[in-house]
């Protein structure tokens, strides 16, 4: 009897460009794909409630794609390296097959994992295909990481990028597949209330859908990408984001679709310039906490350890509901809360208010984001938080507050995207919408909006938060950087 290969998926929920997949497939050895429900990492750093739901639908969809090519998805609980041992003496597999991880716990728990199993006779064997890159492989000419993006992105573009690999045809099952538990008793969509109705309503997760979403924005959006990403009142962006999350598309397929797509692009190349870029800061981020696993909780440029923040959970709640009177701040937090999803220009707004507005601490918006986006991914939320912060590599100077009301005007200059979100204040003309407490009475009268009754009051003075920012970042000043 042939002994099986085992692939364990992790956050790769595709059978395209899939190396351990590929790998397995190509033995002629039968094949025993295995999802682990695993909850043992860090507390903090569970998949939040956003990503459980979208993980319900992907492995529904992972599990078909298996079966239409002969496989058959395993569903295990449990730590994963002894869900993985107790499976590969269950089936008699010759081997273990995954994606490399990149979180701060995957390299000890593989490593861990490889011993349990060589014990036993069984080997682990990992691939590429999380990154576009292996982050131990890129570094600087004087053999470090790097922590400035721009040099980060010209040492990317001069290194040969493998070509995505194609789905196997066929996935061999093995005489007697091991038993599986059932997705719907993992519990992972929300019971009562029932709070993913605006989730279903944006999303359809999955393999297929992923791939749909690329072609979509190859042909309507990448022409205009980089002058329409920011525009949160239109349609703009690739919104790729949660499928690379979950590896149901990998980042070298979205590499290489752009990069074949540039040629076909009218006019100029600054759209899928601008695409690959945003693909490369992906890249970075992943490479910043896999080099400084401490990201997520640490700030990268030690001296803002010091930093005096002022917790104010009356201030983050606002902040978490959408209730702050900042227009443009309330309508991303409600989209979020809705969707699981903000735009990007947006995010950067909502989270320099959170910071400088109401100096509160970024690892309380970073959990926030954990639990809410459907896209939630370590390295992204970690490295981003930070940047606005400016406690982080290459980060934006920490005297760069974002003035909500100009950012509003600016990037949703007529309040189209306020109004889809904050509804109360829909009436209201561009020229109030983003400063309404600003209007006139008869303005206000005539969009039928209260300050502090139907739509709340400004929680803080911009300038004012703003002087105690800078007050605030200037106090660290003499403590040294890293």
């Amino acid at each position: 009897m042939e002994k099986p290969i085992i692939v364990w998926f992790r956050r790769d929920l595709r059978l395209a460009d899939h190396a351990a997949l590929s790998a397995a497939v190509a033995t002629g050895q039968p094949v025993v794909p295995v999802f682990v429900l695993d909850d043992a990492s860090p507390a903090r750093w569970r998949a939040g409630a956003a990503t459980r739901w979208w993980l319900h639908f992907s492995l529904e969809q992972l599990g078909r794609s298996l079966a239409e090519r002969g496989g058959a998805l395993v569903l295990r609980r449990g730590d994963a390296r002894q869900v993985l041992v107790e499976l590969a003496a269950e089936c008699e597999a010759a081997g273990v097959y995954c994606t490399r991880g990149y979180e701060p716990w995957a390299g000890d728990l593989e490593i861990d994992l490889r011993d349990r199993l060589a014990a036993s006779g069984v080997v682990l064997k990992r691939f590429a295909g999380a990154l576009l890159h292996d982050p131990d492989r890129l570094k600087t000419q004087a053999g470090s990481p790097f922590k400035v993006f721009t040099p980060f992105w010209n040492a990317l573009r001069r290194v040969e990028i493998a070509r995505p690999l194609d789905v196997p045809p066929r996935i061999p099952l093995p005489a007697k597949k091991p038993k599986s538990e059932r997705l719907q008793d993992w519990k992972l969509l929300p019971r009562r209330p029932d709070w993913a109705g605006g989730l279903r309503d944006a999303w359809t997760p999955g393999e297929s859908a992923a791939r749909e979403r690329l072609v979509a924005f190859l042909d309507d959006g990448l022409a205009d990408y980089a002058t329409q990403r920011n525009r949160p009142d239109r349609a703009g962006t690739s919104r790729l984001s949660p499928h690379l999350a979950f590896g149901e598309i990998s980042v070298r397929q979205c590499w290489f679709a752009a990069k074949s797509a540039a040629g076909r692009v009218p006019h100029s190349d600054a759209g899928p310039e601008t695409f690959l870029k945003e693909l490369a800061w992906r890249e970075f981020s992943a490479h910043l906490l896999h080099h400084w696993p401490t990201l997520p909780d640490d700030p990268f440029r030690k001296e803002f350890a010091a930093f005096p923040w002022r917790p104010d959970a009356k201030a983050l709640k606002a902040w978490q509901r959408g209730m702050t009177g900042y227009p443009i701040v309330d309508a991303g937090m409600r989209e979020l809360w809705a969707t699981g999803w903000m735009h990007n220009r947006v995010r950067m707004i909502v989270a320099s208010f959170l910071i400088k507005d109401l100096l509160q601490p970024w690892q309380d918006g970073e959990a926030w984001f954990w639990d809410t986006l459907v896209d939630a991914d370590l390295a992204n939320n970690a490295a981003s938080w930070q940047w606005v912060a400016g406690s982080g590599a290459d980060a934006a100077p920490y005297f760069r507050i974002f003035n909500p009301i100009k950012q509003g005007e600016t990037f949703d200059p007529d309040g189209s995207y306020v109004r889809r979100w904050v509804p109360e204040l829909a009436a209201l003309p561009a020229a109030a919408i983003h400063a309404p407490w600003l209007a006139r009475g008869d303005v206000l009268a005539a969009a039928g909006v209260e300050i502090g009754v139907s739509y709340p009051a400004p929680i803080v003075d911009h300038g004012e938060a703003r002087q105690a920012a800078l007050s605030a970042f200037a106090s660290l000043k003499g403590s040294s950087a890293d």
